[in-house]
């Protein structure tokens, strides 16, 4: 009888451990519509006392251009699929860079820099920001994006979750990241002189497919470019696209730039070309890439993409273009990201795991394109809208992800309670957070037109 007792103080017990521990971690996802939301609010009362003055500058748009190999001397964790559990490399299928163009018109100076990365990781971007001298340009000048390839360099994530995704942590490799980014901003500065800018964009809706809802979803088929000409260095041409970097698979252990590497090494091609990519919308694009391995569609895939966009169609030249540069905090709110349609993590479980850091978003306007960098993998499905509006403004809207924060992924709206990787596992912040950032892309649009 007395056994009996003890084992059922232990069932109580346990059962109320199980029901305390519940209560702390987990709680009901955020309802709140969007209007009323505190950080919609916030986001609104700090966009409306942003002003930029347009400089009336005549002087011509000056560039430089360079890149800094990142490819590891030695295995690191290969960062980008959770089935790799951080993994080290066990060899180099071809090499990776950080390449960086440096823009300067009068007083104004800014910068491009895109990594061979999985995204710029947040841990990078804090370092950078320490590195930065009072002669290097600001860091709200600097626009940063990555190629998104799932076969480079790990072991900068610093959360339980960066076991998966990037490996174990090396605090080096970070300070290693973060001095090839400042070495190419530097070696980029050097190299100025005057350049004539010219805006493209082609379609290819062969090489792109709606990855999470397939005939049901629409694809984000621009390839979106600038080109800068020299008199003496040739010219650089930077270009996005919305298919993900993940023709290669977890099983191949190679360090890779994946299909954006084939694109910008056809560019390069070109007689006195310097190529550069960023990866644009790819939440919810994927590549269509064939062949019979992984290698040979990534090949395919990268071709593919570059037959499109010799055929792309040219927008005005200009020789004296505008050039101005904004870096906004982005009010989120707590993540709570859901465990069921019902359930979702506590925003302090959530921080324990994947690390907490300020998301920010940038702007970067270069005549008549805006580039817009957010913190996330963000949908090509909402492209659409948000291109028509700033056509309506005289713009041609750029946008780019993982720009040296991360919040995960932002999908359509109306795929919130699919269930889906995209719209549960990796959709940390809630509902409404498509339209939210659709909104905050046309206000940038109203402030830098």
């Amino acid at each position: 009888m007395r056994m009996v007792k003890t084992g059922l103080k232990i069932v109580v017990f346990f059962l109320l451990f199980c029901g305390i521990l519940g209560i702390a971690i987990i709680t009901k996802p955020a309802k709140t519509p969007l209007e009323k939301s505190a950080y919609y609010q916030e986001w609104k009362e700090l966009i409306q006392k942003v002003s930029i003055q347009n400089q009336s500058s005549t002087d011509s748009l000056l560039a430089g251009w360079a890149k800094v190999n990142i490819t590891p001397k030695t295995p690191t964790p290969l960062a980008g699929y959770g089935k790799r559990k951080g993994k080290p490399f066990v060899d180099v299928l071809d090499s990776v860079f950080v390449r960086t163009v440096v823009l300067v018109k009068g007083e104004t100076r800014a910068a491009l820099v895109s990594a061979d990365l999985l995204i710029i990781p947040p841990t990078v971007t804090d370092k950078l920001k320490q590195m930065l001298s009072a002669s290097d340009i600001a860091y709200e000048n600097i626009y940063l994006g990555a190629t998104h390839t799932h076969n480079s360099v790990g072991g900068w994530g610093t959360g339980i979750s960066s076991l998966f995704f990037s490996g174990p942590y090396d605090p080096q490799i970070e300070v290693q990241l973060a001095e090839a980014i400042l070495a190419s901003l530097r070696a980029a500065e050097s190299t100025l002189e005057p350049v004539v800018l010219t805006y493209r964009e082609a379609i290819d809706d062969a090489s792109i497919k709606n990855r999470l809802t397939g005939q049901d979803g629409n694809i984000d088929p621009e390839i979106r470019s600038i080109e800068l000409t020299s008199k003496n260095r040739g010219k650089l041409i930077f270009a996005t696209y919305g298919a993900h970097s993940t023709i290669l698979n977890s099983s191949t252990m190679k360090i890779s730039r994946d299909w954006p590497g084939v694109f910008v090494d056809s560019l390069e091609h070109q007689a006195d070309t310097f190529g550069m990519y960023m990866a644009g919308a790819v939440g919810s694009m994927g590549p269509t890439g064939n062949g019979e391995t992984d290698i040979e569609a990534m090949v395919v895939q990268g071709n593919g993409v570059y037959q499109s966009f010799k055929k792309a169609s040219f927008d005005t030249t200009l020789a004296t273009p505008t050039l101005m540069s904004l870096t906004l905090p982005l009010p989120l709110g707590q993540p709570k990201p859901r465990i069921t349609s019902q359930w979702a993590l506590r925003p302090w479980v959530f921080k324990k795991a994947f690390g907490e850091y300020p998301n920010d978003i940038k702007a970067l306007r270069l005549g008549n394109i805006l580039l817009v960098g957010v913190p996330c993998d963000f949908s090509g499905e909402l492209m659409e809208e948000i291109d028509r509006y700033a056509k309506t403004n005289g713009l041609n809207l750029i946008v780019t992800g993982f720009n040296g924060g991360y919040m995960g992924y932002i999908t359509d709206d109306r795929w919130y309670e699919l269930a889906a990787y995209e719209t549960v596992t990796m959709n940390w912040y809630g509902p409404h957070k498509g339209a939210y950032f659709q909104e905050v892309i046309k206000d940038l649009v109203e402030i830098m037109k």
